[in-house]
């Protein structure tokens, strides 16, 4: 989610800023139930979400991360150093503006507008899923949130005819923080040309595909052929 829905001008948002465009959106997490807003609902209260950090001088080069426990019943997927470790593998360039990553807390308040991810100012902000692991919703998952959960292995189930879980296991849910969620949150902090929510997720959702997704897989394929090699070279060594 972000909450620089409006132009960032080299992603300086103000409070002001913020307060014109919603706490959360979608397509992280689900319309409905513990990770949703109720179906049809588009405009939401502002409320700050989070602590503010305010940006820096141009000249730092680097980011720091800031982890709060993840609140009573739920758990952070990442930890700091495979954030880092994801990101230093990152175009370099394409971190400049990144200036914190912050693993929330989850509060009471915060389970009203659930989100997996946000970006607000030069912050991107990471929030604990549920300790099993396991999601419930009470309507079918949409198009887009099924197919973009199964990318990263999220399995779901049909409990009952309006029941829905998404179940994910340690593997698959760190995938999907740190090759799409946290990519995602980054392509928000990088865009500023686009003013309109649906062009502003469109060019979130590309640039988690390019620059999340794509390196990804490409890495697990080498490291399987790798893994393939050295198997066949120890078989024809014995």
């Amino acid at each position: 989610m972000s909450l620089g829905h409006l132009p960032n001008w080299k992603n300086r948002l103000t409070a002001q800023h913020n307060a014109a465009v919603p706490v959360r959106r979608s397509r992280h997490g689900a319309w409905l139930a513990k990770r949703a807003q109720k179906e049809g609902t588009k405009h939401f209260p502002f409320i700050p979400p989070e602590k503010w950090y305010e940006p820096q001088d141009e000249s730092t080069d680097h980011y720091r991360i800031v982890s709060q426990p993840p609140g009573q019943g739920y758990r952070h997927v990442v930890v700091a150093a495979e954030i880092r470790q994801r990101l230093d593998v990152f175009p370099a360039g394409l971190l400049e503006p990144l200036q914190v990553v912050q693993l929330s807390t989850m509060t009471r308040k915060k389970q009203s507008f659930p989100c997996y991810g946000m970006q607000w100012g030069n912050a991107v902000y990471l929030y604990p899923v549920e300790e099993g692991l396991v999601e419930y919703f009470d309507q079918p998952p949409r198009p887009a949130l099924l197919n973009e959960t199964r990318m990263f292995g999220g399995r779901w189930v049909q409990e009952s005819g309006r029941t829905w879980k998404l179940i994910w296991t340690d593997e698959t849910i760190k995938d999907f923080y740190l090759n799409n969620v946290l990519i995602h949150e980054i392509g928000h902090l990088l865009d500023n040309r686009n003013s309109r929510f649906l062009d502003r997720e469109r060019f979130a959702e590309w640039f988690a595909i390019e620059h999340g997704y794509k390196p990804s897989r490409r890495a697990e394929l080498a490291k399987r052929a790798a893994q393939k090699i050295t198997r066949r070279h120890h078989a024809k060594s014995r």
